[in-house]
């Protein structure tokens, strides 16, 4: 198969298998990159997130994962569902339903499983890994470089035709493609999310400073310190993540499509906490309760922590 042949192809299982676009990349070395993301650590942006420092070679250079790396496919899946509930004990829109690694590596399974016969039937080989925020790339980076959206001044990543409610995920391969052109910065002037953010998190234009970020501290923070007062009392009824810069954000207007992964719809169609049916929850409770679901992460002291610090 020749490149456009190829292209066609992982497009066509891509589409089938639930994805919303699709980039690729020439394996390049992420100097830029790598220098901004080394730069964002010296000042201490990373916050106590210290697993941060680790593999800072990888995030360089991918062929450290795969050495016959020639290329980056980068596939884009919209998580956008419905509304808020209410407005108290918000939860983060990328976690209503079950976690996002296990379905979409499934996903990544079938299609390289697929792309490895369909190549090997044509007498050529295919080395590949594929990950979905699973191992130290930068993924936001690797998918500007893949011409298929930008990195907006909230950080995010911004498809112009899906918004940023989409999850990013990467097949590293020994296939090649050429580079295609960059798409746009379609930010412009515009400043609803630097202005909107209730905690100053964004300090210039796609630098985030963890330390004032609310989905830090109601995330990655799982002992039981106390929020700091700047945190507290901005916090919005946010008890699991934050949207703010991503609600304000024009892109993710009404013409955003509502995802076909039933995955990603709301469990039980609730996207908020109940104060008292989890505060009250032994730790067997929560393990079954959030099984296969982001918030687990925030472990059961650290969520009753944030219904505490927000009540």
């Amino acid at each position: 198969m020749n490149e456009v042949e190829l292209k066609l192809y992982i497009k066509k299982l891509s589409f089938e298998y639930g994805f919303d676009d699709v980039g690729f990349v020439p394996y390049q070395l992420m100097e830029e990159e790598s220098n901004n993301y080394k730069e964002w650590l010296n000042n201490g942006y990373n916050a106590g997130m210290e697993w941060a420092n680790n593999y800072q070679d990888i995030r360089k250079d991918i062929r450290l994962l795969l050495p016959n790396a020639n290329s980056v496919i980068v596939l884009l899946h919209n998580y956008k569902t419905v509304n808020h509930q209410s407005e108290k004990n918000k939860i983060s829109r990328y976690a209503w339903g079950d976690d996002y690694h296990n379905v979409i590596k499934k996903k990544l399974k079938k299609i390289t499983n697929d792309l490895k016969s369909k190549l090997e039937s044509n007498n050529q080989t295919f080395e590949y890994r594929y990950f979905v925020d699973s191992a130290p790339i930068l993924e936001r980076q690797w998918a500007v470089k893949s011409g298929i959206g930008w990195q907006g001044k909230n950080g995010m990543f911004i498809s112009k035709k899906k918004g940023s409610y989409l999850f990013i995920s990467v097949i590293i391969s020994n296939l090649i493609f050429e580079q295609n052109t960059l798409e746009k910065d379609y930010c412009g002037k515009c400043t609803k999310c630097i202005d909107a953010c209730p905690t100053n998190a964004i300090v210039k234009p796609k630098v985030i400073d963890s330390n004032k970020c609310i989905p830090y501290w109601t995330i990655e923070t799982r002992d039981e310190r106390q929020f700091p007062n700047e945190i507290k009392e901005n916090i919005n009824n946010w008890a699991f993540g934050c949207d703010i810069c991503q609600e304000v954000c024009p892109w993710n207007n009404h013409r955003v499509p509502i995802t076909s992964e039933l995955s990603f719809f709301p469990r039980n169609g609730k996207t908020n906490f109940e104060f008292e049916e989890i505060i009250n929850l032994t730790d067997e409770e929560f393990t079954l309760k959030f099984i296969n679901s982001p918030i687990k992460r925030a472990k059961n002291v650290g969520l009753k922590r944030n219904l505490e610090e927000i009540k």
